[in-house]
C-alpha cells in the first residue's frame, strides 16, 4: 500500500479500484436479478470496438492522439446500449435475441477496426486485460463522476429499479416509466464498463459486475445484505487484485478476476458448512420493494 499512496498513476489507479468496486457490483446485483448476465458482455465488447476504432482514427487524425481512447468506448458502450433497448422493443416476445444481436455485432466490427489499425498492439492488450499503470488523472475524473452519477441515479430511483429487475410488466401496470428505466440503467451499466476496463480489462469487466454478486448470495439473508457483501467482495477483490499484480508484475485484471473467484469459492464452503440454502431474491420481493 506505500507504494500506491507515493506514486500519482498508482493513487490514481487506487482511487479508481475503489470506486469501481462499488458501482460494478451495485449495478451488477441488478444485472443478476433480471438474469441480464450477458449484457455486460454485449457492453464490453461494443467498448473495445470504441476503442479499437479510436485507434484506427488516430492513424489518420492527430488530434485523438492525445485523448484517450476510453472517451470513444464510452460513446460506443453508450450507443450500443440504446440498439439494445431499441431491439427489445422491436422483439417484444424474444427480448433477449437484443444482447447477442448486439454482441455479434461489436465483435464483428471490433475485429474490422483491430486489423485497420494495423492489428494488435500494446495499448489494446492493455485495455482487453487491465493495467494499473493505465489510470491517468483524465480517467480518473471520468470514474469519479460516473461513480457520482450512479450513486445519484441509485439513490433516487433505487425503488423503481428494483420493481422492474423483480417484474417489469407489473411495473408497468404501477405507472413506473420502464422505458426510461430501461434506458437509464443500461446506459449506466455502460458507462461503469467502459471505465472499468482500464483495470479489469474489457474481456474479464464482467466479472466484476457477477462475481462479487454470486459470492454475496452465498451468504446473504435479505436484499439488502446482498448489496452490503457484493459491494464488500467488489472491494476486496479490487484492493487484493491491484495489490498483487502490482508486486507479481501481471495483468491487473486477471488478479481482480481471481481474488473474486476465491472469495466465491470461500463463501460457497462457507455456506456449505452452515448448511444454509442460497438466497432466493425472488422469495423476498414485496419486502425488498417497500
Amino acid at each position: 500500500m506505500e507504494a500506491f499512496l507515493q506514486y500519482d498513476f498508482l493513487r490514481n489507479a487506487l482511487i479508481a479500484g475503489i470506486l469501481i468496486g462499488f458501482t460494478a457490483p451495485v449495478l451488477g446485483v441488478f444485472i443478476v436479478v433480471r438474469r441480464l448476465a450477458l449484457l455486460t458482455d454485449a457492453l464490453s465488447h461494443i467498448t473495445l470496438t470504441g476503442i479499437a476504432f479510436h485507434l484506427f482514427l488516430s492513424q489518420t487524425l492527430s488530434v485523438l492522439t492525445g485523448l484517450s481512447p476510453v472517451y470513444m468506448g464510452m460513446i460506443f458502450a453508450a450507443a450500443g446500449s440504446l440498439f439494445i433497448e431499441k431491439l427489445r422493443t422491436v422483439y417484444t416476445a424474444y427480448q433477449e435475441l437484443a444482447v447477442p444481436i448486439i454482441l455479434s455485432s461489436a465483435i464483428g466490427l471490433g475485429v474490422i477496426f483491430i486489423s485497420l489499425a494495423d492489428g494488435f498492439n500494446q495499448d489494446l492488450f492493455a485495455y482487453l486485460f487491465g493495467s494499473v499503470i493505465a489510470v491517468s488523472k483524465g480517467d480518473l475524473g471520468a470514474v469519479t463522476g460516473i461513480a457520482i452519477f450512479v450513486t445519484i441515479v441509485l439513490i433516487l430511483f433505487y425503488k423503481q429499479l428494483l420493481f422492474i429487475a423483480f417484474d417489469e410488466n407489473q411495473a408497468r401496470v404501477s405507472g413506473i416509466p420502464v422505458k426510461s428505466m430501461n434506458l437509464l440503467f443500461i446506459i449506466m451499466t455502460a458507462l461503469v464498463i467502459a471505465t472499468s476496463m482500464q483495470l479489469v480489462g474489457i474481456l474479464l469487466v464482467s466479472s466484476l459486475m457477477t462475481l462479487p454478486v454470486a459470492a454475496a448470495l452465498q451468504a446473504a439473508k435479505s436484499f439488502r445484505q446482498m448489496f452490503v457483501y457484493s459491494v464488500i467482495v467488489g472491494e476486496a477483490s479490487v484492493l487484493i487484485g491491484m495489490i498483487s499484480a502490482f508486486y507479481l508484475d501481471v495483468s491487473s485484471g486477471g488478479m481482480i478476476v481471481l481474488a473474486a473467484l476465491v472469495l466465491l469459492l470461500a463463501s460457497m464452503l462457507y455456506r456449505k458448512a452452515s448448511g444454509r440454502a442460497v438466497f432466493h431474491p425472488g422469495r423476498q420481493k414485496e419486502a425488498a420493494v417497500e
